[in-house]
């Protein structure tokens, strides 16, 4: 089965700092990670495309990731990062498109879940920037913690244009086991049909040495349940999932989470639902 990775990152600390590894628990995912370092591993799961996401809320970030993109026939998108307040973000995701690699931009990020602010995607100025980017054509994706799914359903009745793409399931207490009121919450942002949901980040959420498949599958079931195949896509979250689990542990958990679903169910989640929200092109 071909596989899609909608959900990776790459990272040169000589060229930008990566300013969120920190403190020994992060150490081992404090060096370079290249597209070279991923491909091998990637093609050995029969990933054919990858989506590269974002780390950093730096505007020359998205600029580099689209050239990297630009040169290679693994990265199928880039999900980038723009800052949405702005009053200039309509010119500056149209600057963007004009820059090398800048056809392969498909959606825009920021780190919702380090804002103080639990309502901050409803602010007025991030309204207006969540709007520009419905208006160029992008996606949106949502990194939040369960408290701010709330603000993030809201903002999807709000803006029905814009479909959100929420990674990592809203980072669920997998290691603590508890399922409420992350469930109710993720239930409600699923009942907006311009949402999505990536099955990724789960291994790192739960116990990073002793987390098992029956760990992860309450979380994964929830969001089959509450999104269906058609709104849900793999993604790896490589090279942070390192600090859990190999890249092929993290391609198993998923095949073993979704093993009760029919093929075309399966073939969506795994590459179907990311092209399409995407608007990938084929490799």
């Amino acid at each position: 089965m071909a596989i899609i990775d909608a959900h990776h990152h790459v990272w040169d600390l000589s060229a930008r700092d990566q300013d969120w590894i920190t403190g020994p628990e992060l150490a081992p995912i404090r060096r370079d990670f290249s597209l070279d370092d991923l491909a091998p591993e990637a093609r050995a799961e029969g990933v054919r495309a990858t989506v590269l996401v974002q780390t950093v809320t730096v505007a020359g970030e998205t600029a580099e990731l689209l050239a990297l993109a630009d040169g290679t026939d693994l990265v199928a998108g880039v999900v980038g990062w723009t800052d949405l307040t702005a009053p200039g973000v309509a010119d500056t995701l149209a600057g963007l498109r004009e820059l090398p690699g800048g056809d392969l931009l498909v959606g825009i990020r920021h780190q919702v879940q380090g804002e103080p602010d639990p309502r901050w995607l409803l602010r007025p100025d991030v309204q207006r920037g969540l709007a520009a980017v419905a208006s160029a054509g992008l996606v949106y994706d949502l990194v939040v913690r369960p408290h701010q799914l709330p603000a993030a359903a809201e903002a999807a009745a709000r803006l029905p244009g814009l479909t959100f793409v929420l990674d990592h399931l809203g980072k669920p207490p997998i290691a603590a086991g508890q399922l409420e009121p992350w469930a109710r919450e993720v239930r409600a942002l699923a009942a907006r049909p311009n949402a999505v949901c990536k099955l990724s980040g789960m291994v790192t959420e739960a116990a990073w040495s002793t987390w098992t498949t029956p760990d992860l599958r309450p979380y994964a079931e929830t969001v089959l349940d509450a999104f269906g195949p058609d709104r849900l896509m793999f993604g790896s979250d490589w090279p942070v999932c390192r600090l859990a689990a190999s890249y092929a542990e993290v391609v198993a958990a998923a095949r073993a989470l979704t093993q009760l679903l029919s093929e075309g169910e399966r073939t969506a989640v795994f590459e179907g639902t990311a092209r399409r929200i995407y608007g990938l092109r084929e490799p």
